[in-house]
């Protein structure tokens, strides 16, 4: 069984390093021993980015309204609703509404090549092995 980490106050994703990804989007990380949420800020004029990765993903979508195609299907998905990419899937999406697009995404196991955005946390984790 691993060591409890040290506790630490809610924060707001606001209060978080914001990552500019492209044009038209940032996110931000928060992290857990095992697991990696990264909120994604999703611009109306954003480019499709389609691309696949060996990590299955659970995407919430916060606010907003997007259209995203996984694999052969797409389909548009708004506020409340949650969706998941399996891995080695071809996935993207874009915003269709005017608001802001708020897309929760969630990682188990971490991605390691996400670490920098949880940067802001590596006193409270040992070192994610390569």
């Amino acid at each position: 069984m691993s060591e409890l980490q040290p506790f630490r106050m809610p924060v707001k994703w606001e209060d978080l390093p914001r990552f500019p990804v492209r044009d038209h989007i940032s996110r931000a990380g928060f992290r857990g021993e095992d697991v990696l949420l990264v909120m994604n800020w999703l611009e109306k004029g954003m480019t499709l980015g389609m691309h696949k990765h060996p990590f299955e993903q659970i995407a919430v979508i916060l606010t907003g309204r997007m259209r995203w195609t996984v694999g052969e299907e797409t389909f548009e998905v708004g506020a409340g609703e949650v969706l998941r990419v399996p891995p080695d899937v071809m996935h993207g999406g874009i915003p269709i509404s005017d608001e802001v697009v708020m897309n929760l995404d969630i990682f188990c196991p971490i991605r390691k090549d996400y670490l920098e955005i949880v940067d802001h946390q590596a006193a409270d984790f040992p070192p994610v092995e390569s």
